[in-house]
């Protein structure tokens, strides 16, 4: 699949912008500040409804300005398809695909596949467990629509659940109705639980194929999936943790407290692992990522990267640009030097400067 080109008005910085991109490599530099992040923000937006760094709509839209318009033209399996996204203050956000409205932003995941790679992401190996349950989330969501749905049950029954324990606290007699909510959570939760599972163990695999590779087979790190309760067990730890919730009013099993682990021959690299080995963990884990996508979807993702050759050592930049010679990817970065050894081609290169797009090639 590929992006055939967006527009943004009023988004971030930008008053107005238009971009056509190329089927390969896309090159879009300038100094730091001055919008180039933003455009790969408007089109994971537009892949996926929602900001890669988690900001809420009205965030994104431009100050001064009450709502901001993201259109994108993709083209899948030979069929092309317009995306519109329209971002409003004070209302939720509208979503139409082919000119059709959409009343559920689900129904638009899946339609394109966007890998998002930022210097951010080197860090998901020693950060907390919440950005590797998101990771795993939003991959999945894309991959998935029934887990996007499961989940989606998961959290509102969660968020019930949590309400309840905090009402009990005041009137004793609505302890009756936790069963009917247990029985919910730990419904959807299981199934949670099972597709992160069979997902984690088929990433994995590449995972570690790839960062052997990377190491020159001196490492080979596996990805195990902690889910803080098995599924079989989920409705059982519940009731055994009620207790202890109703004194902290506050759900304390489930995956919604899950953890991805990274293992190098019994040595958990999150918590003893280099710098060095942590970073190779991170590449190795989104190359992973867009193999898995290929052999899921049978097509390829697009692939956003925001200055992360600028992070990486000659070895590993070199690992990644080789990886991605075959599939649709947008580049920033605050130079060409990263590039002009041929190292990459420059199918088309843009100049960003305080929010204005100039092409150059």
């Amino acid at each position: 699949m590929k992006i055939n080109s967006i527009e943004a008005g009023s988004f971030r910085n930008y008053n107005s912008a238009r971009l056509e991109f190329h089927s390969h490599t896309n090159i879009l530099y300038g100094d730091n500040a001055q919008g180039k992040t933003n455009i790969l923000e408007a089109i994971f937006v537009c892949g996926t409804t929602k900001s890669h760094k988690g900001c809420k709509d009205k965030e994104l839209i431009k100050l001064g300005q009450h709502e901001a318009h993201i259109r994108m033209f993709i083209e899948k399996k030979q069929v092309k398809h317009k995306i519109d996204i329209h971002l409003r203050q004070d209302k939720t956000k509208g979503i139409a695909i082919d000119g059709i409205p959409i009343k559920r932003s689900g129904e638009l995941l899946g339609l394109v596949n966007i890998i998002f790679f930022s210097p951010e992401d080197l860090k998901i190996v020693k950060n907390g467990p919440s950005e590797r349950r998101r990771f795993i989330n939003l991959e999945l969501s894309q991959l998935d629509k029934v887990y996007l749905y499961e989940l989606g049950e998961y959290n509102k029954a969660l968020m019930q659940r949590n309400k309840l324990l905090k009402q009990i606290a005041f009137t004793p007699s609505l302890s009756e109705t936790l069963d009917i909510w247990d029985e919910k959570l730990a419904g959807f939760g299981s199934k949670v639980i099972i597709s992160r599972e069979k997902f984690i163990e088929r990433l994995s695999v590449i995972t570690k194929k790839i960062n052997g590779k990377l190491t020159g087979n001196r490492e080979h790190t596996e990805l195990l999936y902690e889910p803080d309760v098995r599924a079989e067990d989920f409705l059982y730890s519940l009731k055994k943790a009620r207790e202890k919730d109703l004194h902290f009013l506050s759900t304390s099993v489930g995956p919604h407290r899950d953890d991805l682990c990274f293992m190098n021959e019994g040595v958990d690299i999150r918590k003893y692992g280099s710098q060095g080995q942590q970073r190779t963990c991170a590449l190795s884990l989104k190359l992973a990522e867009i193999e898995l996508v290929k052999e899921i979807i049978n097509d390829t993702p697009v692939l956003l990267l925001d200055d992360v050759l600028s992070e990486l050592d000659r070895n590993r930049q070199n690992y990644l640009l080789d990886s991605i010679n075959n599939i649709q990817t947008i580049i920033t970065c605050t130079g060409l030097e990263e590039f002009i050894d041929g190292r990459l081609s420059l199918d088309k290169v843009f100049h960003i400067s305080d929010g204005t797009v100039i092409l150059e090639k």
